[in-house]
């Protein structure tokens, strides 16, 4: 049943992001609401309040190599301007953001490989949370 919902929720991302192809920020916004989405039954598994589900982590996997794959490119020059949360220091220091999505492809793609069980995906996935995290710290207006 879980991964039904989560599988629905990046389909209807996925669609979501295709009809947003010409505005970038709208794109990037769908995108990184279905990675909140398929990262949202991985909290309860990481505190140890809800069984390891292998699917569910590989669900969650893909979803994020998709986004390290097509996150860089919703971020052009001028796409800063609008309803963002996008800080300007994404455009000053380009590289580095794009370096970012890189490791966090990375570390999902190390993660598809090692995780098996409960223990290597509490091991495997915090790196990518806290590539999210340091990511979010330096790019990401606060809410």
């Amino acid at each position: 049943m879980r991964l039904t919902i989560l599988t629905g929720a990046i389909i209807l991302a996925c669609i979501g992001a295709s009809f947003a192809d010409d505005d970038p920020i709208k794109a990037r916004k769908a995108l990184m609401d279905a990675n909140g989405d398929t990262s949202k039954p991985l909290v309860p598994i990481l505190k140890g309040q809800a069984p390891f589900d292998l699917a569910t982590a590989q669900t969650a996997l893909k979803a994020y190599m998709e986004t390290a794959e097509k996150a860089p490119a919703l971020f052009p020059p001028g796409s800063d301007k609008g309803k963002t949360h996008a800080l300007p220091a994404i455009w000053q220091n380009k590289s580095d953001f794009e370096a970012r999505f890189a490791k966090f492809d990375a570390d999902a793609k190390a993660a598809m490989a090692s995780v098996k069980d409960e223990a290597t995906f509490k091991a495997g996935f915090a790196p990518i949370f806290k590539d999210c995290g340091g990511c979010h710290e330096l790019y990401r207006e606060k809410e």
